[in-house]
């Protein structure tokens, strides 16, 4: 009698310990699917937000309304640069600058041929303008720069002085330090060959 009582304490236990050992298999799948689960998700959220990142555009730089770039203007010339500037041109040396730089308007404008003899392979003293030449357009003299790339400067380093040159330019700039107006050349033609043509910068002009 004892030892079937045995017997069937020994077989409940046996199939209490495979419900039980059914039961933490079941829980660690459960636990397994979860962790997987939450991984999935995580790692969608996150590809998302890199996805989201990368498309935003970035904010650009804010445009000054015609307003704005008045105050801008005012605020400068109330400044000690600006009086000093507006006081340069005030001066017989700036007025002369000017007339320089009004004459050639037209042909900035249009982007016309400028006529032009060479006068100096050097620019004045404490100039930082980098490559750059001195010419006479009608009887005005002028600081032409450069902005070349290496394969161009073997051409123009032949320049010479009392060499005719053809100028076309869409800018044409002054500055207290400088007593010429100062000719940004985008072209230039000597004896019918183009010797300089600029090259617009990647994301510029």
């Amino acid at each position: 009698m004892e030892n079937r009582k045995n017997a069937v304490n020994a077989s409940d236990l046996s199939a209490d310990r495979s419900v039980l050992s059914k039961a933490t298999k079941n829980r660690k799948k459960f636990i397994a699917v979860l962790i997987l689960s939450l991984v999935v998700i995580s790692g969608l959220v996150f590809a998302g937000r890199g996805i989201k990142n990368e498309t935003s555009p970035k904010p650009g730089p804010k445009k000054l309304t015609a307003a704005e770039r008045k105050a801008e203007l005012k605020k400068w010339e109330a400044s000690p640069d600006g009086q000093k500037f507006k006081k340069w041109e005030a001066s017989p040396e700036g007025k002369n600058v000017h007339f320089g730089a009004a004459k050639l308007r037209e042909y900035i404008g249009a982007f016309t041929n400028m006529e032009a003899v060479i006068t100096s392979l050097s620019l004045p003293p404490g100039s930082r303008l980098g490559f750059g030449v001195m010419v006479r357009i009608n009887a005005v003299d002028y600081i032409v720069k450069f902005d070349p790339e290496k394969s161009q400067l073997e051409q123009l380093h032949r320049l010479k002085v009392n060499d005719k040159i053809i100028i076309r330019s869409h800018n044409v700039s002054y500055a207290p330090k400088y007593s010429y107006p100062i000719v940004s050349a985008e072209y230039v033609e000597r004896d019918g060959r183009v010797i300089f043509k600029r090259v617009p910068r990647k994301g510029g002009c």
